[in-house]
């Protein structure tokens, strides 16, 4: 492993970030001054951090409707986030994305999205962006085992692999396809890495809940594309801790289900303990930026509630581009 203290630090820092935002969004949206929807990443911080401390602005990121964490993992104001949710012009999308269709261009971050499985094909075309004007950049698509299933994804996973594109698929497999389980609608017993073969490219299973594991198979994905040899599928198997949305009753979930998984799956704990006790890093320094980010997320709240909604004449603002 290649990562030095400072670099652990960071990786933590996001991990905890990502956590955090998603706990106080739980708490705002249940307040009903949160408009629109939100779809939380609770649970699933190491996949995005593992898989975004490779890349750089230069690369592109499509997301899902669970965006909140790849936004952060890739460098998206956090301030400028939870204004987005609110709704407020200070947002990153000047409050009219809201949380599904947030994004941040400058960052690499091409969006949210509502469409399951509309990152795929998006990351088709920045990956041959880059190949064309060799940028040297690299296209991730982060998407869901139920996004597996759609013909998006399986042409786009044939596309990348006959262009020779520089891009990686991440299936973030946490189990359920908004209430179906993977085990029942993802061929191969639920393993979507295997399904990599029929394309000509890599699959990959990590433990999603261990940044180790996660970080050290996306940079044998990431330096794969760069030097050209082509696209990897990335499978990471985790789990989320809140419904598919706020308000989600979650029948489908087995007794203590969550509570068992926040209790042994728990990435920030997992990550912790390791680097604590290999003598890495100490309690004092994560507990700081424990701190620090919990003020953070106080302070982007409180700064998102006072800042201005868009006014009538914002209406046609941001629509149409000029030349």
């Amino acid at each position: 492993m290649d990562l030095n203290q400072d670099q652990l630090l960071q990786a933590y820092e996001t991990m905890k970030t990502i956590r955090e935002f998603e706990e106080r969004v739980h708490v705002e949206f249940a307040t009903g001054d949160m408009p629109g929807f939100v779809h939380l990443y609770a649970g699933e911080e190491a996949s995005a951090t593992g898989v975004c401390m490779h890349l750089q602005d230069r690369d592109y990121i499509a997301s899902t409707h669970r965006g909140h964490g790849h936004c952060i993992a890739k460098g998206v104001d956090v301030k400028g986030m939870m204004a987005e949710l609110y709704g407020r012009t200070t947002g990153t999308c000047f409050g009219k994305g809201g949380s599904m269709h947030i994004a941040d261009l400058d960052k690499g971050m091409m969006g949210a999205n509502g469409i399951v499985g509309g990152g795929p094909p998006l990351v088709c075309g920045a990956a041959l962006s880059a190949k064309t004007l060799g940028t040297g950049g690299v296209a991730v698509a982060f998407l869901g085992d139920g996004a597996s299933n759609q013909g998006t994804t399986l042409e786009s996973l044939n596309l990348a692999t006959v262009w020779r594109l520089p891009c990686i698929f991440v299936v973030e497999n946490n189990g359920y396809a908004e209430a179906t389980a993977s085990k029942w609608s993802v061929s191969l017993s639920g393993n979507a890495s295997d399904r990599a073969a029929g394309f000509g490219m890599p699959g990959v299973e990590v433990d999603g809940h261990d940044f180790f594991e996660v970080y050290e198979a996306m940079g044998e994905a990431v330096d794969r594309a760069r030097a050209g040899a082509g696209p990897t599928l990335l499978e990471s198997k985790l789990n989320r801790y809140f419904g598919h949305f706020e308000g989600d009753a979650q029948t489908y979930r087995g007794k203590d289900e969550v509570k068992i998984i926040r209790e042994t799956k728990d990435c920030l704990v997992k990550f912790r303990s390791y680097v604590t006790g290999s003598g890495m890093i100490d309690d004092a320094q994560l507990e700081s930026i424990d701190n620090s980010v919990l003020q953070l997320i106080d302070e982007a709240v409180s700064e998102a509630k006072a800042a201005p909604k868009p006014s009538e004449s914002d209406l046609l603002t941001d629509v149409y581009v000029s030349y």
